[in-house]
């Protein structure tokens, strides 16, 4: 497999973390969003969508984080992402969803970069529109985490599952976005216990080849 992304890219972290949760070797392509490169004729081939990740399994090229993931799930699945029964899979779904779908996509790079570029914002204000919005997203994740009693070191269960592939990423995206974790013991804890997983440090994005 061929994983087309970018060290700093959230939605590629996750991909990384559950490649590697699911022992997948992949071939490492960096695509710098630094320079555009993303919005070249070279990567359009790839994914006329401009985005990263993408992923290329032979003639197969697989677009969007959520979806080839949930391909992952499907094609490898062990050791599992989600849950047995359909309402644990529901609740690890959504955990998710407050990242993937209330917290990442307005704060992703092409957002910000309007935010600078057309609407005149500078890097205070920016900084304060990603903060927000980190906040909301975990206010509510922590009051999830904190609500379940069963649930061990992880966002569900004894093992990471969908749910800390999602919100790891943005744990680091927060503190590069300097938003207070203080607020949020059980996302910290959380943070703290996955980065004791090999899966998890080999995802990091300082640890990548273009960081």
């Amino acid at each position: 497999m061929k994983l087309y992304n970018f060290f700093r890219s959230g939605t590629s972290h996750r991909l990384r973390i559950a490649l590697n949760l699911k022992s997948i070797d992949y071939e490492y392509v960096p695509v710098d969003l630094r320079t555009e490169e993303h919005l070249g004729a070279a990567f359009r081939a790839v994914n006329p969508q401009a985005l990263v990740p993408a992923l290329a399994d032979g003639d197969l090229t697989l677009i969007q984080s959520p979806a080839i993931i949930e391909w992952l799930e499907e094609r490898y699945p062990t050791p599992a992402l989600l849950p047995a029964t359909a309402e644990k899979r529901a609740h690890v779904r959504a955990l998710a969803a407050i990242v993937g779908c209330d917290i990442h996509p307005i704060n992703n790079r092409r957002i910000l970069e309007y935010l600078r570029k057309a609407l005149g914002c500078d890097e205070a204000a920016v900084l304060a529109w990603c903060g927000n919005w980190i906040k909301a997203g975990f206010d509510a994740l922590e009051a999830q985490l904190a609500a379940d009693k069963s649930r061990s070191s992880f966002c569900f269960g004894n093992a990471p599952t969908l749910a800390d592939v999602y919100l790891i990423p943005q744990v680091e995206s927060a503190r590069r976005f300097n938003v207070d974790l203080a607020p949020y013991p059980h996302i910290v804890a959380i943070d703290r216990a996955c980065g004791e997983l090999d899966a998890f440090r080999r995802a990091a994005p300082s640890l990548q080849p273009d960081a």
